[in-house]
């Protein structure tokens, strides 16, 4: 039995899955915590990464590994490889200026045509323009620039300033989906002019690789695969293809699909990111969603159990009560500084289950986290079939079938099982009633079949998105795609 293994290096923890690379059986696993926070030291991945390797009983019996995770964080090194300051993670908003000074420069256009997306306070190179203005002498030393899945694959190879390789800057590798949330990729490679006008000069940058090139070996003769950003490995995990829709809620929340062609939305509402496969995934993002009910419950005094068993006493539309989710200002819509609020609130409204169940409604429906009350939510919110994945954690298992590319040099298949539920329509147009005026006017909900149009001004997913002709369908659609109108979606909590 060959074993491979997975690492996710999300936000909130570092997962590893061990698996039979040939039946995609779970052998065992292994987590621990990171740090709070949307700015942290990386030396606290790379010290979760081994206690969680060590919880999955070690590498020795592993014939290969690939590690992803949490996108767009910033890791600047300095000549020696050194970490010159704490990471700023994808969720912190400080560069909320420096995001609009860049595209005030250039244009949102521009930014869409050269990178496939326009720049928010999330991405790397918005990032790397607040350091440049705030902290201009620790700017100055920047030698490397690399995200949280490149340098931690970098330090498992072995470089690093006290590492047996050394600290080699060129050898850090990425691939093509972490690098195209960067805002200095596109789909031809490396902008090197827009890396100097965020920074002010070109450091080095990772390697990118392809799916089936490998990263390099260890001491040990494992093999390390290139890797994937989080909602790519999940994609990936998912054996997602053209036509398909997945929806993610991790930390954040993101909407996003394969296509075969890149995606340029000047208007910033669809980041055009490439996946782990070498195709594109467009994606609509929020920076408020798990953490969202975790909050809630600690206001609430209760563990997960106790509060999916509070949110289920509620009706759909908890009584009037709307809570405004933007606990960490937003990313879609682009509200860097926004703050979450709470509506609709009077004596009979306000009770402990109607929050609950507000704080679920307002995370845009909850769309299947896999908790009980985001599946009823789930249900009562939106109509077409969809199918949900029974494997955890879905990232982890993405990477495990990034393994596969590198070992096999082919193309990937989903590594996750899945089944398929039909959800019903309870309680969707009060939701959308009650929601729409305080997300911007943009409703959440609708029709099940044919073309869903714009419901109450909001956006659509595919904006930007290469379009067919009505009725027609991707060379690639599936079985289930071409017998029918009905509209499905994959979901993951990477």
């Amino acid at each position: 039995m060959t074993l491979v293994a997975g690492v996710d290096s999300s936000t909130q923890s570092c997962k590893v899955v061990v698996r039979d690379l040939e039946t995609g059986a779970v052998v065992r696993t292994g987590r621990a915590g990171h740090p709070d926070g949307t700015e942290v030291d990386p030396a606290a991945w790379w010290e979760a990464l081994q206690r969680a390797l060590a919880d999955a009983g070690g590498l020795d019996d592993v014939a290969a590994i690939s590690i992803g995770g949490q996108q767009h964080g910033m890791v600047v090194l300095d000549e020696d490889g050194a970490v010159i300051r704490p990471a700023l993670l994808w969720n912190d908003t400080r560069s909320a200026a420096a995001a609009a000074a860049l595209i005030e420069e250039l244009g949102a256009q521009a930014w869409a045509e050269r990178t496939g997306s326009v720049p928010v306070a999330s991405f790397t190179a918005t990032k790397l323009r607040w350091l440049r203005d705030a902290e201009r002498e620790n700017a100055a030393r920047v030698a490397a620039v690399a995200l949280p899945h490149d340098w931690l694959t970098w330090r498992l190879l072995g470089y690093g300033p006290d590492s047996p390789r050394g600290p080699r800057l060129d050898a850090l590798t990425t691939d093509r989906s972490d690098a195209s949330g960067t805002s200095y990729w596109g789909a031809d490679g490396y902008d090197l002019d827009l890396l100097e006008r965020a920074l002010g000069h070109r450091p080095q940058l990772p390697r990118v690789l392809g799916p089936s090139e490998e990263a390099g070996r260890t001491d040990s003769g494992i093999v390390v695969g290139p890797g994937a950003g989080d909602n790519a490995g999940a994609a990936l995990g998912l054996g997602a293809g053209p036509g398909d829709v997945v929806v993610s809620i991790g930390t954040s929340g993101t909407v996003f699909a394969v296509t075969d062609d890149p995606v340029r939305d000047a208007s910033g509402t669809v980041a055009g990111f490439a996946d782990a496969s070498g195709r594109f995934l467009p994606l609509v993002a929020t920076l408020n969603a798990a953490r969202v009910l975790a909050s809630t419950a600690t206001l609430l005094g209760c563990d997960v159990d106790g509060f999916a068993a509070l949110a289920l006493e509620a009706e759909p539309g908890a009584g009037g009560l709307v809570l405004v989710p933007y606990f960490e200002g937003e990313r879609t819509p682009n509200l860097p500084e926004a703050t979450a609020s709470l509506h609709g609130m009077t004596i009979a409204s306000t009770t402990r289950s109607n929050l609950a169940r507000a704080a679920i409604e307002g995370m845009l429906c909850g769309l299947a986290t896999g908790s009980t009350p985001c599946a009823h939510r789930r249900r009562g919110a939106a109509h077409p079939p969809d199918r949900r994945s029974r494997a955890e954690p879905r990232g982890a298992a993405g990477r495990l079938a990034g393994v596969r590319c590198a070992r096999r040099g082919a193309d990937s298949r989903g590594v996750c099982g899945r089944r398929r539920r039909r959800p019903g329509r309870v309680g969707a147009d009060r939701l959308a009633t009650g929601l729409g005026p305080h997300l911007g006017g943009r409703a959440i909900t609708g029709p099940s079949t044919g073309d869903p149009g714009p419901v109450r001004g909001r956006p659509r997913l595919s904006a930007g998105l290469p379009r067919r002709a009505p009725g027609s369908r991707p060379a690639s659609a599936s079985p289930r795609e071409r017998g029918g109108e009905e509209r499905y979606a994959h979901y993951s909590a990477s």
